[in-house]
């Protein structure tokens, strides 16, 4: 199994070992490489098949070569994009199927593939976003790895191609360096495409204007930047036209609806029946995938179905925040997003409450009708959010929450934080769970934390191990660390080697 966030290059990985494999540059043990994608698969949803009829439908040249048996032979299929599978595996109920000759229905067929009761000899190869990889029981799995996209180095070769112009390829460079949450999106190819497009277009038409640094700001400015390529492109208007036409205003609040109402049930491929429960013809979704080519897209399926999606996850996360910006409370919003089991919503819910900030509500002139959030309610969920860190969430859900107080702008939280470790020890069980949370802040890309005092706290060995973790982070901003307890409470040589493993920064380390 691989797995990786939208947009992070898993089919292209796929692609590019069957291209190999097609060529004779690699894997030439192998006989047979199928590659499905989910996508397609969901199409059979009502329809049966055998695994050999499975096989000839989708590459019927084994068929015409007469091939109805791959017992004999090496082979391996590959199934990408399981997050995107609407068919049901269902591992517990579904019956056992040993014949790669009778019909079942395809989830069935899966199922019993992946469990290894069909063609036991096969490889499988199997890609998804994290957040979908549990659908998959853990002992049908003997390998999983995990695509993470750019580096940093490549993150600043990526640009520096994408820009010819070298001066203007190190401003965009710079810049992404100095704010934190852009420059770890950007670890994403996809996303790194959206920045390149957004820093072009302002450093071409707005020379002077303030650069976003914000996710938030970014995808606002994409949004103008698509509007601007409609009037121009398709409307026949010119640049200095007011962006947003009653009819573009009309298409982005129908994509906004589509983008929430299916992000809420996790589709992030809309057939038909999708389209039509939000009122959306498909004659209708050709046009906007027509005219806003770089938001939404159509794709030909199997029997040259079509079938619509986002350019990318977070465009749609995006969109979705921007159809609830007037309808939800954003402390609503917040619960919704905390109840959300996988985290399907947690960039969603950056977004919402980046666009309750007046400043990102005028970038959006023509197409909000009416401004949002006042200050008095943007403080209200700031207090709210910080009442639900206080409270006992997993690691990431709390990660999350800090990235939101970020997008509003809010970095009271830290301050509060080193006001607590002044005024309170840790010590005793409490201290398993405590360390665990401050490793989580300090690994936070949006923590400010600078200094850390934990003099006379009993960290105990497990607490110093937890707590070099968030010291270990590249995400970690601390320049100062006040602390007794290494010299009182924790056997040296258990410092010693979590300080090792960590002492790659030129700290201030205060010995109390």
């Amino acid at each position: 199994m691989t797995k990786g966030v939208a947009g992070i290059g898993k089919t292209v990985l796929t692609q590019k070992f069957t291209l190999d494999w097609a060529e004779g540059k690699a894997n030439q043990n192998i006989h047979f490489t199928f590659p499905f994608t989910f996508r397609e698969l969901n199409v059979l949803k009502e329809e049966k098949f055998s695994l050999v009829e499975l096989v000839h439908h989708f590459f019927p040249e084994t068929k015409e070569a007469g091939i109805c048996s791959f017992e004999d032979f090496q082979v391996v299929f590959i199934f990408d994009g399981l997050d995107e599978c609407r068919l049901p595996l269902d591992f517990h109920k579904t019956r056992i199927l040993n014949d790669p000759r009778k019909s079942t229905s395809v989830g069935d067929l899966l199922t019993n593939l992946i469990r290894g009761n069909l063609l036991p000899s096969a490889r499988l190869w199997i890609t998804t976003r994290p957040a979908a990889a549990n659908q998959i029981p853990a002992e049908c799995v003997d390998m999983v790895t995990e695509v993470r996209g750019f580096n940093d180095p490549q993150k600043e070769e990526y640009f520096r191609k994408r820009f010819r112009d070298e001066e203007q390829a190190s401003r965009i460079i710079s810049h992404i360096k100095r704010s934190r949450s852009l420059h770890i999106m950007c670890h994403i190819p996809v996303f790194c495409w959206i920045t390149a497009t957004v820093l072009e277009d302002l450093l071409k038409s707005r020379e002077g204007e303030e650069l976003p640094k914000s996710l938030t700001e970014m995808y606002i400015h994409f949004l103008v930047v698509q509007a601007k390529v409609k009037k121009v492109k398709y409307d026949g208007g010119a640049e200095t036209d007011p962006h947003w036409s009653p009819e573009s205003r009309k298409m982005m609040e129908s994509l906004g609806k589509l983008a929430f109402e299916q992000l809420q049930k996790g589709n992030l491929i809309f057939y038909e029946s999708d389209l039509t429960e939000c009122g959306i013809d498909i004659r209708a979704a050709s046009v906007y995938s027509g005219v806003f080519t770089q938001i939404f897209r159509e794709e030909r399926g199997l029997y040259q179905d079509k079938v619509f999606c986002f350019i990318h996850l977070s465009v749609q996360e995006f969109l979705a925040a921007l159809h609830v910006h007037l309808t939800f409370i954003s402390s609503r919003a917040v619960k919704k997003a905390l109840q959300s089991p996988n985290g399907h919503l947690d960039l969603f819910l950056r977004f919402l409450l980046g666009l309750s900030l007046q400043t990102n509500q005028s970038l959006l002139q023509g197409l909000l009708t009416q401004t949002g959030s006042s200050s008095q309610t943007n403080q209200e969920t700031v207090q709210f959010i910080k009442k639900k860190i206080s409270e006992d969430l997993s690691a990431e859900k709390s990660i999350n929450l800090f990235h939101c107080l970020n997008e509003l702008n809010d970095g009271s939280l830290v301050e509060e934080i080193q006001q607590f470790l002044r005024s309170r020890q840790l010590s005793g069980k409490s201290h398993l769970r405590s360390c665990a949370v401050l490793s989580s802040v300090l690994s936070s890309p949006s923590s400010r934390l600078r200094d850390l005092d934990l003099s006379y706290n009993d960290l105990q060995d497990s607490g110093v191990e937890l707590l070099s973790v968030g010291l270990k982070s590249p995400h970690c901003k601390l320049e100062a660390l006040r602390s007794a307890f290494i010299q009182l409470f924790v056997p040296d040589s258990v410092w010693r080697k979590c300080w090792t493993s960590i002492n790659k920064k030129q700290w201030m380390i205060i010995m109390d």
